[in-house]
């Protein structure tokens, strides 16, 4: 029997492409709404309770609304927004972090999906926390640059629009009030005491991204090189299918030494790099936002909720 799958949300940035993901897999039926219906509560309703998995890829009041249509017990979720994240009830959607966390999706019925720059900064900063390198009160500052498809489908339009503006050719920085939705997921996802400092910027490229998080090797737990870190988070994603940490200093990975934002688009893939000096250590996470991010991630959770190859359709 096919496992049916509902994606509220389709027409969304995220909802595509997940669709775009199932239709070639047998294993899955997908229930289609129709399209003067879409918005339809009785009929997303239906379509719901129908389901064996309903991806939310929905703005976060709208993402609640359609989990309190939720009457049938065996209906399986997982939310793209950020309406869950931190929601103890729900089980965060990083398999990697641990094999807890693993364990928790795949036996879950409500699955929070993480953002993209969440991604990034957990990838690095989750591990070092329970190694106990970074002190609880150590004042985390995270630099990113993404390309325009995170921005949704507004922004995709003014930007591929002929009416683009000169400084949308620019990388904009935003989110300048610090008060980013990741940043309670960053938060609380690492166990951090205080939030931390966020600088995201946005350039004109469709997608993939890099976060970055520098950190001063004397105001670490103990002195740690650059080797040390390195090991630890290799250690910590050993054996780990799409979280790979790469050779100290990026090895043959950068060969001009340049280390791109856009090189894993279309992947559910994610590279960890350690770079600097024993006394200023720069780590970075390269991701696709739409893959590892994103989309890739939901149909990565939907496998391993199914008991089924992780990897499978990515």
């Amino acid at each position: 029997m096919k496992t049916k799958i509902f994606i509220d949300g389709k027409e969304g940035t995220t909802g595509l492409q997940i669709f775009e993901r199932l239709p070639k897999r047998s294993d899955l039926e997908i229930l289609l709404i129709d399209e003067d219906k879409r918005k339809d509560k009785n009929e997303r309703k239906k379509l719901i309770n129908a389901a064996d998995i309903v991806f939310l890829c929905l703005p976060d009041a709208a993402a609640v609304e359609a989990v309190s249509l939720v009457e049938n017990p065996e209906v399986r979720v997982i939310d793209a927004s950020t309406a869950h994240r931190t929601d103890s009830a729900w089980d965060y959607g990083f398999p990697e972090l641990s094999a807890r966390h693993r364990e928790n999706i795949a036996g879950s019925k409500r699955v929070a999906n993480p953002g993209c720059y969440a991604s990034g900064f957990i990838s690095l900063v989750y591990p070092l926390v329970q190694a106990g390198v970074l002190p609880e009160d150590y004042p985390l500052t995270a630099h990113a640059v993404a390309g325009y498809s995170g921005g949704g489908k507004k922004m995709i339009a003014a930007i591929e629009s002929e009416n683009k503006t000169e400084e949308m050719c620019s990388p904009r920085q935003y989110a300048l009030t610090q008060c980013h939705k990741h940043l309670p997921e960053m938060q609380t996802v690492c166990g951090l005491k205080y939030t931390p400092m966020f600088n995201p910027i946005v350039d004109d490229y469709y997608a993939g991204m890099v976060v970055s998080v520098p950190l001063i090797s004397r105001a670490l737990t103990k002195k740690y090189t650059a080797a040390d870190i390195r090991e630890i988070l290799a250690a910590h994603y050993d054996g780990q299918r799409f979280v790979k940490v790469m050779e100290l200093g990026g090895g043959d990975s950068l060969p001009d030494g340049f280390l791109a934002a856009n090189t894993l688009a279309g992947t559910n893939d994610m590279q960890l790099f350690v770079f600097g000096n024993d006394e200023r250590i720069l780590l970075c996470s390269r991701l696709d936002n739409l893959g590892k991010g994103a989309s890739g991630a939901a149909v990565q959770n939907m496998n391993i909720m199914l008991g089924l190859d992780e990897g499978t359709g990515l």
